[in-house]
């Protein structure tokens, strides 16, 4: 053995990529003048591949494993070549290593409202947003289609791109699938499959594929999520009457214990007061001996009306609570008009005295004409 074959055997050249970045997707092996020593060894690991590209043309690709560089592993290259026999001296190529893992934990979400037509509700207007996984399965094409001559190619440059994909499909999907709106969260997980096979087909030209994609949330908008909360409470209290009840007991309560309430409050507690104990007795209340038992029980009268007591917004002030004789009079007087906003207990908002049944006679009934007249 000669001095020069003892160094050629010596020094041989390796050639592999070690990934840790977590995010990096191809990356070119970096030589002087792209030159590749014959009988090179070439290590793919696990997740990756290698991809030989001589002159600008896409050569031999190699999966896992431990490969010497020689012309029986590299069939394209030595075609392009024209090499019919071995070959000793270096060639220049240049080798770009493809990572073939997951990417998990991508984002995705809809940046405007996509507009569905709901079975229950009729056009609403919906937002979605989740995760998804890509991988590359044909490297030789990813490395055509997406990343060119880049030496260093990261998940960030792509994933704008796949995100407008899943939203383009995604709202395809939902707007065609007809399930309605309550019912689409017991059906993320087939809105995800369905969403994720439509996609394929499009990024498979990229040479990716999407083994996941998860919807993680469906949300209305905030003025429909509002109405729906309150069809919900409706729901719970039931007995709509009861609750008007135990709000206008709350409402007094309230007006009692606020010192500008005054002595209408504390007339009000006390007329409360006498209308439950006159329930509580009813026709078995307590009599004197001396009177007889009457045949017959009478039927006890009703409890007297709750006088409702009222708010005024002025100025973005509230004032209050007056009864309807104190706003008898601010009407006369001209602190209370037609527009000026009231509210009681049970009412559906604020609304203008004009509007309020009980209290629009205020504002029409007028004194009789003087004697004389």
């Amino acid at each position: 053995m000669g001095i020069f074959d003892f160094l050629t055997g010596e020094f041989i050249d390796v050639i592999h990529w070690v990934d840790d970045t977590r995010d990096t997707m191809v990356w070119r092996f970096e030589r002087e003048g792209h030159e590749i020593k014959y009988g090179a060894k070439l290590t793919v690991r696990e997740g990756q591949s290698a991809v030989f590209v001589h002159e600008g043309q896409l050569a031999d690709v190699f999966t896992p494993g431990l490969y010497m560089l020689e012309t029986n592993n590299m069939p394209v290259l030595t075609t392009l070549n024209h090499w019919d026999h071995g070959f000793k001296s270096p060639f220049k190529s240049e080798i770009y290593f493809v990572n073939t893992t997951r990417f998990n934990d991508l984002k995705w979400g809809t940046k405007n409202p996509i507009i569905c037509r709901d079975p229950e509700f009729g056009p609403v207007r919906l937002r979605a947003y989740g995760t998804y996984s890509i991988r590359v399965t044909d490297p030789a094409r990813f490395l055509t289609e997406i990343v060119g001559t880049d030496g260093e190619f990261t998940m960030d440059e792509i994933s704008f791109q796949i995100r407008n994909v899943i939203v383009q499909e995604f709202s395809r999907v939902i707007a065609g699938s007809g399930i309605p709106v309550l019912d689409m969260a017991a059906n993320t997980a087939d809105l995800g499959k369905l969403v994720a096979a439509e996609i394929s087909g499009t990024i498979a030209a990229y040479g990716l594929s999407m083994p996941e994609l998860y919807i993680e949330n469906i949300s209305l908008p905030p003025a429909v999520e509002e109405a729906m909360d309150k069809r919900t409470s409706i729901g719970i209290v039931g007995d709509l009457g009861k609750y008007t009840q135990f709000s206008a007991a709350e409402a007094m309560t309230a007006a009692a214990q606020n010192p500008s309430g005054g002595g209408m409050a504390a007339g009000m507690g006390a007329g409360m007061g006498i209308a439950m104990a006159q329930q509580m007795a009813g026709p078995w209340g307590a009599r004197p001996a001396t009177t007889p038992a009457p045949q017959a029980a009478a039927a006890p009268p009703p409890p007297p009306p709750v006088e409702h007591v009222w708010h005024t917004a002025e100025n973005g002030l509230t004032k209050g609570p007056f009864s309807k004789a104190a706003l008898g009079r601010m009407a006369t007087s001209g602190e209370l008009t037609r527009e000026t906003y009231v509210w009681t207990a049970g009412q559906d908002g604020w609304k203008r005295a004009e509007d309020v049944a009980e209290l629009a006679q205020l504002f029409t009934i007028l004194p009789p004409p003087p004697p004389g007249a």
